[in-house]
Order: C-alpha cells, then structure tokens, then sequence
C-alpha cells in the first residue's frame, strides 16, 4: 500500500501542499539532498521513493544500522559508474544518524559532485546528530506524526484496493473500530496498516467482520511511541518540567503520564522533579524539597504502579506551590564569581586560629562573635574576599516564604551598609 504519487501520501499538508516549493520541485523532477527528520511511519522512505520516481532516478537504499563503511564505498561505486553513464542515483540512507562521524563523512565529495542525491532519514534531531559539514550539503525537512484522520483514510484505502491491499476479501469494519485502529498507531501509519492486516486475518474466520472483540484481541499490547535515549524523551521532560515552573498542574500530570506510559525510568522522574523543587520553588516553600524526597523514599518502597501515585502528588504540589528561582539564581551568580576573581584570600578576621602561630600572623583578629551581638547579628562584620567587596546574590523573591526572607534579609543588608558607613 506504499503511495505510487505525492497525492496518494496521507499527511505532510504543511511541506507537501499544491503549492509548496518543495512539492513544485519534486514534480518537476528537481530533486536536492535532504535529510527527512520525523517520527516512525510518517513517510520517510515513502518520500525517497517518490523522489527518485519524479527525478527518473535510480534508487538506492541502506541502512545505517546494517551497513558499514564497506558497504557505503561500494554503493557510492556504483552510484559514481551511473553518473558517468548518463543515470542520477537517488541513495536512502535510512536511520542516518546511527553511522558516525567518518561514515558521514564519506558521502560529502559525492553529495558536492551531484553524484548521488543524498536523502538521510532520521527520528533524531539533526542538529545533535549529524555532522555540521553534512548538514550544511543538505536541506533539512520536517516530517510530521500523521493524525488519527489522516491515518483513517490510509486504512480504507487498503481496505478498498483489491490488487495491493484488502479489497476483494469481504472484510467489513465500522467506522468508529477503524478509528479505534488509527488512534493505536499513534501517528504511524506503517503500524496502522500492520494492525488492520492482523485484524483482518483473525476476521477471516469469523465470517470477514472486524469486531470490537476482534479489536481487544489485537490492541491488546499497544504502546505510544516513545524513545528513553531520544527527541522525544527529552521534549517530553523538558514540557513536564515548564509545565511545573508555570503552575500548570494538570498539563503537569498530563506529560508525567506520558512519560511513565512509554517506560520512562520512575527514578529519573523523580531525581527530574526533585531537581524543580530546588530550581523553581526553592524557598518560597522549602516543604517541597521534602516532599520530593519524601515522594522518592515512597517509590522504592512501594514500586510500580502504587508508587507512581507519589510522584503524581509531588508534580502537582509543586506545580501549585509558589516559585522562586531565587536561590538557583544567586547560586549561579556565585560561581560565576569565583570564576572571574579565582583563588581570593581568605579575609584574616574570618580565619580559624588554633595555634599561637596563626594568631599572632592576625587570624581570627577583629572577628565578632554574632550571638554576642545586639539582635544576633554583628552588622559591621564583611564576608567577602577584600579584593571584591560585599556582594548580593540571593534576591527574594516576594511569593510564599521568601516574602517574609526578603523583608528580613532587606532590613538585615540597610542595617550593614550604615554600620559600615559609620565605621568608614
């Protein structure tokens, strides 16, 4: 059921609609190297295909999890005696991203020569994946996961096509089963055709319909797209974590489950969500921190499922809670610091004193011991290296508990800066 032409392809409006630059490129047989960045069963190879058709072009396919350098010298080889003889060479370079930095390279003279149009398929992104002089060859597109609707109409297709699909059978569906079938996939279409042939075999002997209970049979086992090392594993923990920081609670739940759903390692979500405790609600509420502990101890007691309910409630609780990056903020500011000014002394008044030795060199000398100060606090007393003066890093921020640490710690700062100026 692959599609023969651009019209018969499901999905892709965005790249592939009437009036797009690159589908006027392709019909009118002016092909470029490309690299096609999408999720399984979108139509990347389909489009290769496509192109080498529309170019009359020789095609050529390998597989970067298959194949090595050997194998990539010899199809070049033959793609450069065709070029000689007058033939351009379409090479499909499936799951390009696997081969590395020496394999890559390795089509770059070819690419430039015009001696093979180049076409990468990829699920990883590009820019982390592929070396910069290829990247640079080649135009990157976008393929998009293809929807429900989309998918749908892809199945009646096969069902309706007697010489390559399902037709002529008398299998029978219901429209709302076969959307049941398109939504399994999950935006992949090869998987939606995979599912109905299945269907159909079991409905062979069943008098040909496809019944609900035919379908519970074969969706029984399915799983959403999801890759642990890959785009979309981080996408999804990068929209968990803004989803916190914007106290969106319920899209937080949203992508903590989808993450758990594809196998996402519940101890990473945890180590994830204890890191937001300290990056984005910090010490607007300091009960957050012990909540996400609190929540980890639980999860290695109880496991999966009852333990997933804890990080359930750790998400939502700091997603609801009041923010502040405050404390990463000044911490970060620190280190920057100690970058730029390097290995500073010591101030002595802020330096032990054990020996007589030490003492007599001034260590220690001039030091105010803070409880023996009025109110606690020993206001003329610096805390910086000499060389770089007082600074202020931890800004409060005026939510949740640091509202009352910033009244406290602006009165505390005032206080310093005149007893500084009066002892100047």
């Amino acid at each position: 059921m692959r599609p023969r032409t651009l019209d018969d392809m499901v999905g892709q409006r965005r790249l592939l609609s009437e009036n797009s630059a690159l589908r006027r490129a392709v019909e009118a047989g002016r092909v470029h190297s490309m690299i096609l960045w999408g999720p399984p069963g979108c139509g990347k190879t389909t489009f290769a295909l496509l192109l080498a058709h529309y170019a009359k072009a020789r095609f050529r396919a390998i597989s970067a999890v298959l194949s090595g350098l050997p194998q990539v010298r010899e199809v070049l080889a033959e793609a450069e005696r065709a070029f000689q003889a007058g033939e351009r060479t379409v090479l499909f370079v499936d799951e390009v991203h696997r081969f590395n930095k020496v394999q890559q390279d390795a089509f770059l003279p070819h690419i430039e020569r015009g001696t093979i149009v180049f076409v990468g398929a990829t699920t990883e992104n590009p820019s982390f994946e592929l070396n910069s002089a290829l990247l640079s060859r080649c135009r990157v597109h976008v393929l998009e996961a293809i929807s429900a609707d989309d998918i749908v109409q892809a199945l009646q297709r096969a069902l309706g096509d007697a010489e390559r699909g399902l037709g002529g059978r008398g299998i029978r569906i219901g429209a709302d089963d076969l959307a049941q079938i398109a939504q399994a996939a999950d935006g992949d279409v090869r998987r939606a055709l995979t599912l109905l042939e299945i269907a159909a075999e079991l409905a062979e002997g069943e008098g040909g319909e496809i019944t609900a209970a035919t379908l519970a049979q074969v969706l029984a086992d399915r799983t959403r797209r999801f890759d642990k090392q890959g785009e979309q594993f981080y996408d999804q923990i990068s929209a968990l974590h803004k989803c916190v920081r914007s106290s969106n609670p319920d899209a937080a739940l949203y992508w903590l489950a989808r993450m758990l759903d594809g196998g996402c390692d519940p101890v990473y979500l945890l180590r994830r969500l204890t890191r937001m405790a300290t990056e984005d609600v910090g010490l607007a509420d300091p009960r957050a921190l012990a909540m996400a502990i609190d929540a980890w101890n639980t999860y290695d007691r109880l496991g999966s499922p009852e333990g997933e309910l804890a990080l359930a409630q750790v998400a939502v609780y700091l997603a609801s809670t009041a923010k502040s990056n405050a404390v990463y903020s000044g911490w970060n500011a620190a280190r920057a610091d100690v970058r730029e000014h390097g290995s500073l002394p010591v101030p002595l008044h802020l330096r032990n004193a054990p020996t007589k030795l030490m003492k007599e060199l001034g260590y220690g000398k001039n030091y105010q011991y803070d409880h023996d100060a009025q109110g606690g606090v020993a206001l003329g007393q610096t805390g910086f290296p000499e060389a770089m003066g007082e600074k202020v890093y931890y800004r409060p921020v005026d939510r949740g508990l640091e509202l009352q640490l910033g009244e406290k710690l602006d009165r505390l700062r005032d206080a310093r800066a005149k007893a500084r100026r009066a002892g100047g």
